[in-house]
Order: C-alpha cells, then sequence, then structure tokens
C-alpha cells in the first residue's frame, strides 16, 4: 500500500471509530460522562473533547502551513483551542456535531492530498511555544497514532461504565479494502514447504 492511500485509509478510519465511540457513549447520562475515572483527561467527555482539541489544532497547523482549499474554507467554524484542556462542547450531542464535522473535513482533505504533499515541510509551534519543522507525511502518522492512542483510552473508560464498544479492529470497518493483489492460479512459484515445518499427520 502506498503512503496516500494509508492516509487516507486512517482518516476514514478515525470516522469510523469515533461514529461507535459516541454511538456507544450516547446511551450514557450525562453524570457517567463527567465523572472523573482516572484518565490522562479525566472522564469520557473530557478525553473525547481532548481528542478534538488536538484535531482542531493539526487541522490548524497543516491550513496555515500551505494553502490548501479544503482546510481554508473551515476557516469560519474550525476551533482555535488555545489549550490541551480547553472544552470545545458542553455536551455529548454538541460536542458530537463538531466531531463529524472534524472528520468529515479530514476525510476530505486527504482525498486531495497528491504524492508530493507528504514530503512537504511545515513548520509550527507546540503549546509550549517551542518551533518544530517536520514532513507532512509523518506528522499525519503522529496525528492518526495519536488518535488511535486516546480512542483506546476512551474504549477502556466506556467499558468501565459497563459499556462495550465492540470490535475497533482497522480490517472489520466495513468497506475495508487490503489493497492485496488478487493471487494468481498458478502458485507453481510458491516454493514447498520444508519438512520440518509441515505440520505432523
Amino acid at each position: 500500500m502506498d503512503a496516500l492511500r494509508h492516509v487516507r485509509l486512517m482518516a476514514d478510519y478515525n470516522r469510523w471509530m469515533n461514529q461507535r465511540l459516541y454511538a456507544t457513549a450516547a446511551g450514557l447520562d450525562t453524570q457517567v460522562l463527567r465523572a472523573e475515572r482516572g484518565a490522562f483527561f479525566g472522564s469520557i467527555l473530557g478525553t473525547l473533547n481532548h481528542l478534538a482539541v488536538t484535531d482542531s489544532l493539526w487541522l490548524r497547523r497543516f491550513q496555515s502551513a500551505f494553502d490548501w482549499d479544503r482546510l481554508r474554507e473551515a476557516d469560519d467554524w474550525l476551533p482555535r483551542p488555545t489549550t490541551l484542556r480547553d472544552m470545545l462542547a458542553d455536551t455529548l450531542p454538541d460536542l458530537q456535531a463538531l466531531r463529524e464535522r472534524l472528520d468529515a473535513l479530514t476525510v476530505a482533505w486527504s482525498e486531495e492530498l497528491i504524492f508530493n504533499d507528504l514530503d512537504r515541510v511545515i513548520g509550527y509551534r507546540n503549546m509550549g511555544g517551542e518551533l518544530f519543522q517536520r514532513q507532512v507525511g509523518p506528522l499525519l502518522s503522529h496525528w492518526f497514532n495519536h488518535q488511535t492512542h486516546h480512542r483506546g483510552q476512551v474504549t477502556t473508560l466506556l467499558f468501565q461504565a459497563g459499556v462495550d464498544v465492540g470490535i475497533t479492529d482497522l480490517i472489520a470497518m466495513p468497506g475495508f479494502d487490503p489493497f492485496t493483489a488478487v493471487a494468481d492460479d498458478d502458485d507453481s512459484d510458491i516454493p514447498p514447504m520444508p519438512a520440518s515445518l509441515m505440520p505432523p499427520a
């Protein structure tokens, strides 16, 4: 699989998993969602909010570095958090509405990226004001990995609250395309398995 397909796959997976998390969380009352559970961002709602904060931060960083039309068009509604704990929405439905917009933007932007975009270098500052310069491709990998990390925390918090998100495997995502070539019927080029590795009769 090439790098561009991987980025688009991660964007799709990100949206699918967020839909599952919010659908599961919707069955819990507000008190349960806000309960302190010892996670780094405290509660289920707090962790979901942190994901929306960091996604907004990264989309703004990408937007400020290059003139991507799709990101520029989102300037009027894309949040501008100033800390990692900014509350972007007070209720799960409001946060979900923002989440859906963030995911739709991410998927649409990923579809417009070209190979050369992944090699571009952007400059940005972290929340501490430190300046960094990194290629877009590795930054996208970091960003999607961060999302997966915190979604894993949310699935645990939800399970502790008595609800199960269910399967979270990428290969279980509806429409998943592994991009693997169809095997040729002629397998004569496949070497035989060594006798030492053959299963017992």
